[in-house]
């Protein structure tokens, strides 16, 4: 699908723009033009942390490609050994490169790229990984964030009073609660409406005749239109006993309430940085309004809590992982395992009993 490759094309380029953008900070704040070797190094490490994520990307979620290719069969079996062995020679390039008068300031800039890579890598490794569980996992959790942005501003310009924190001196207590309940209202209106298409709540899935991503499913549950019953308070209030709703409706109420709650956090840290560096921003790459990193600080954040809540409240077995797996077993562990699952199958009686041979 055409929208979803612009889209992880989209996620890779804020991310390598988002990590030029801290790598640029701490070339500039520790004086770092005569560090030999440090600019290269940082990308070359970007280059094996991306090999690494989207080689573990691949394995996951395009077995058929692989089982097709005999050069990827090579590349996913010996992934994580080649992945480590590319970081290795760029950790052996980075001792070589040490000067003794540079010691201390040649380490500060080691850590300073493993925390960038740490912040800005994993969790784009992670946006990717709620992209495939369905689109409505991207572009909820999203709009969530932008939507709390921007109701939080709205009331805290007209109402606002009460000053929140002094990491930020203009955000409210007014706009922070304000922007909390209207994101809830979004969050779940917009939830019931992505949930009604099967574009925006299928995984997205490697079709490997047409060599194209196909998003087509029957919803699970989540997406299915359910009667609940409203407790004693709410029937007395609404007079309403029963209500239909999408599940996911009652999900994206965890979604809003983080987003708005705790996302916030994400932007504190941010500005805590650029005052402990005296910038007034990343970069200047969106005039008026700073770099890449200042427009997607709280997004990191919300994205690794939607992959956390996927993988504790959501997601179950993943048969195609699994099948995946049984692939690239020698053939008589795959007949050990046919014959350990038809047995386990009719002892469950789905399988009609063995015929005895005469």
């Amino acid at each position: 699908d055409d929208l979803f490759f612009f889209i992880l094309t989209g996620v890779m380029s804020i991310q390598i723009k988002c990590f030029q953008e801290i790598i640029t900070i701490g070339y500039r704040v520790y004086h770092s033009y005569e560090l030999p070797w440090f600019r290269t190094l940082s990308w070359y490490f970007l280059i094996c942390v991306n090999y690494f994520f989207y080689g573990e990307t691949v394995a996951d979620y395009f077995g058929a490609l692989v089982q097709r290719e005999e050069p990827l069969q090579f590349l996913v079996r010996y992934h994580r050994f080649i992945s480590f062995a590319l970081y290795l020679a760029g950790f052996c390039m980075f001792v070589l490169s040490l000067v003794k008068k540079h010691y201390r300031l040649q380490f500060y800039m080691f850590a300073w790229t493993h925390v960038t890579l740490l912040i800005v890598v994993t969790q784009s490794h992670l946006v990717i990984q709620n992209l495939f569980e369905g689109m409505i996992w991207f572009i909820v959790p999203i709009s969530i964030v932008i939507c709390n942005d921007i109701m939080a501003y709205l009331f805290g310009f007209f109402f606002g009073r009460t000053p929140l924190i002094k990491l930020s001196p203009k955000k409210t207590w007014e706009g922070f609660i304000g922007g909390f309940f209207s994101t809830v209202v979004f969050g779940f209106i917009f939830a019931y409406l992505l949930s009604q298409y099967q574009y925006f709540v299928c995984p997205v899935e490697y079709n490997s005749e047409t060599n194209r991503f196909a998003v087509g499913c029957e919803p699970s549950d989540l997406f299915v239109m359910q009667e609940y019953t409203l407790p004693a308070v709410a029937q007395n209030i609404l007079r309403w006993k029963t209500v239909n709703l999408y599940p996911f409706q009652i999900h994206s109420i965890a979604l809003s309430t983080f987003g708005s709650l705790i996302g916030p956090f994400g932007g504190f840290f941010a500005s805590g940085f650029k005052r402990a560096f005296k910038i007034k921003d990343f970069a200047d790459t969106i005039p008026g309004h700073g770099g890449i990193m200042d427009r997607f600080d709280c997004q990191y954040l919300m994205a690794t809590f939607v992959h956390v809540y996927i993988a504790s409240f959501i997601r179950g077995p993943n048969p195609s992982k699994v099948l995946q797996q049984l692939l690239v077993l020698q053939p008589e562990q795959q007949l050990s395992i046919f014959n350990t699952l038809r047995n386990h199958l009719r002892e469950k009686g789905m399988l009609p009993p063995a015929v005895l041979e005469q």
